[in-house]
């Protein structure tokens, strides 16, 4: 839902970082870019108000007024919302690169299939 979110804002260079096992504060980072403050405030809104109808709020969100590099505290979740300048100094990626990957969510295709009417199952 939050890469979503995220990517509902063009959100750039999404990777989630399984941290089970390797970090006791949370079990998964969300990272990703936007081109400047206003963007990264825009994504940071947009996975806040998503995981927010789902009933799930922050515990703290930290960097929002300056846009540079936002962090969104889900416990579980943490989301790293970086300017790309600021994501390539800190290197979030390669400090924590014994983390696996996630799988990106598969968007929603806006596209609804047909089915065949003799079609069964």
């Amino acid at each position: 839902m939050a890469a979503r979110a995220a990517a509902s804002k063009k959100a750039e260079d999404p990777i989630a970082l399984d941290l089970r096992g390797i970090a006791s504060f949370t079990d998964c980072f969300l990272i990703c870019s936007g081109n400047q403050a206003r963007q990264t405030q825009a994504i940071c809104d947009a996975v806040v108000d998503a995981l927010a109808e789902r009933g799930m709020r922050p515990g703290h969100i930290e960097g929002y007024n300056l846009g540079e590099w936002i962090l969104i505290d889900y416990s579980d979740l943490v989301v790293h919302v970086f300017t790309r300048e600021t994501r390539r100094f800190y290197g979030l990626e390669k400090l924590w690169g014994d983390a696996p990957a996630l799988a990106p969510p598969r968007a929603k295709s806006s596209k609804k299939r047909k089915v065949s009417a003799d079609r069964k199952g």
